[in-house]
């Protein structure tokens, strides 16, 4: 964190204030860790500070402390606005525009609060009063990490704030693999561990913990695969129909999409999943080496992220998004297979 914003974010909470603390929409593990450690140390910080999730988040990080006191906007759709409507500093993490709230956005535009900004996404928006944005940081729960170090409390760290952070940077460095873990990572991984995260007992929950229906729905996923060998790219769809044929939860297909990286001479992989309640195909993708995924589903599914690690929506139906995928395709072939 750089001095400016340590010192604008110091003087912020230099007295209590009502804080509303906002992980993204369908919030993975590094969203809602970073959310309820952070939740947690302001909380202990004399503030009086609550995690309102746009939408439910899965069962499988429901372990996590602190998880009984988010407020979930469509289900607690009066206390969450009051919330809001009351909060004196609203702290947005793990995402850095407003669209990534759903029906969160216009309550939240209204607000009279001080935003502040947590995130390591690339492009962020210019709505905080104080942005703490890194793209070089391999997750948000690491610059929350950073946040309370920056702050000189580093003592307040409990077991369960250091095991929600710890769950959030194992799950966005997918265990330690990804590009973006850096030896700094691992520095604050062993400073959590040291907190007393259970980093083993983490890793089975997230990793480890499997139903019948989601490793029916994985075999499908499997068989769905399309390998294009010319392209150096595989991709995977899922049907509506598959979803609800295998019992599908939320977070069901959570790393499904990286199956596809594990080819040899595979570079890029991506996932269609059809939403036939939201009307949309929710998309992932993911590379291996310079080719941005985050460059291309910006340009050519209203989405963005990280080089590596992007996320998109199509508003067309599942066969057509793949017929719109391959054509944008032809155009990267040079650059997927050099």
């Amino acid at each position: 964190m750089k001095l400016k914003e340590v010192t604008a974010l110091k003087k912020l909470l230099s007295v209590p204030q009502k804080i509303v603390i906002i992980p993204h929409k369908n919030p993975d593990g590094d969203a809602i860790g970073a959310a309820l450690a952070l939740n947690e140390y302001l909380n202990l910080s004399g503030h009086q500070s609550v995690v309102i999730s746009p939408n439910d988040y899965p069962e499988f990080l429901k372990w996590m402390p602190g998880t009984q006191g988010v407020l979930n906007f469509e289900k607690q759709h009066s206390d969450a606005l009051s919330a809001i409507e009351e909060a004196t500093v609203i702290f947005t993490v793990d995402f850095n525009h407003l669209s990534r709230i759903g029906h969160m956005e216009t309550p939240v535009k209204n607000a009279s609060a001080t935003f502040v900004m947590v995130d390591h996404h690339q492009s962020p928006d210019s709505y905080a009063s104080i942005m703490y944005s890194d793209v070089h940081m391999s997750s948000t729960c690491e610059m929350v990490y950073r946040l309370i170090e920056a702050m000189g409390d580093t003592e307040a760290i409990t077991p369960s704030i250091a095991d929600c952070l710890y769950s959030g940077i194992v799950t966005d460095t997918g265990s330690f693999k990804y590009t973006a873990t850096t030896a700094e990572t691992h520095e604050v991984a062993a400073q959590l561990i040291r907190k007393g995260a259970q980093n083993t007992e983490i890793h089975n929950r997230i990793f480890d913990t499997n139903t019948p229906s989601r490793l029916h729905l994985l075999g499908c996923a499997l068989k769905n695969m399309v390998i294009l060998p010319e392209y150096s790219t595989a991709y995977i769809t899922l049907s509506q129909q598959e979803l609800d044929d295998n019992n599908f939860k939320k977070g069901d297909t959570e790393g499904f999409v990286n199956y596809g990286l594990t080819l040899a001479g595979i570079r890029f992989a991506v996932i269609f999943i059809e939403n036939k309640e939201d009307g949309i195909v929710k998309i992932s993708f993911r590379s291996e080496g310079p080719f941005s995924v985050n460059e291309f589903a910006r340009k050519y599914f209203n989405g963005g992220g990280h080089t590596n690690a992007a996320g998109g929506r199509s508003d067309l139906s599942l066969q057509e998004t793949v017929h719109y995928f391959l054509a944008q395709l032809e155009k990267y072939k040079t650059a997927l297979t050099a």
